[in-house]
């Protein structure tokens, strides 16, 4: 009764780990369109909320981000350069303030 009990709990895992597996591995994860939606750069402007500019397409949009809530605040007339990985976003605040228009 035990063996049952712990052989069928491992054939279920086994099948659950298998299904992930190929669940990543033949693209179930990919993000929109493989890539036509990115977020460039992210600024924390509060506890909760954000600003973020995502490129979509060819056009970068700054959105602001909040809890049940996404603005367009500007969209950008030249594109940013995308963020490197790795790096942090030291520059972001001075970017931020030359978007919006108002002096540093």
């Amino acid at each position: 009764m035990i063996t049952r009990l712990v052989l069928g709990t491992l054939v279920a895992v086994a099948v659950l780990l298998l299904g992930a597996r190929w669940f990543v591995r033949f693209g179930g994860a990919r993000g929109v369109a493989s890539g036509a939606l990115r977020v460039v750069a992210s600024l924390p402007v509060g506890q909760r909320e954000r600003a973020v500019v995502v490129q979509v397409g060819d056009r970068q949009l700054l959105l602001g981000v909040a809890p049940g809530r996404v603005a367009l605040l500007h969209e950008l007339s030249s594109p940013l350069p995308a963020e490197r990985r790795g790096e942090t976003p030291a520059m972001a605040p001075a970017w931020l303030t030359r978007v919006l228009g108002k002096s540093a």
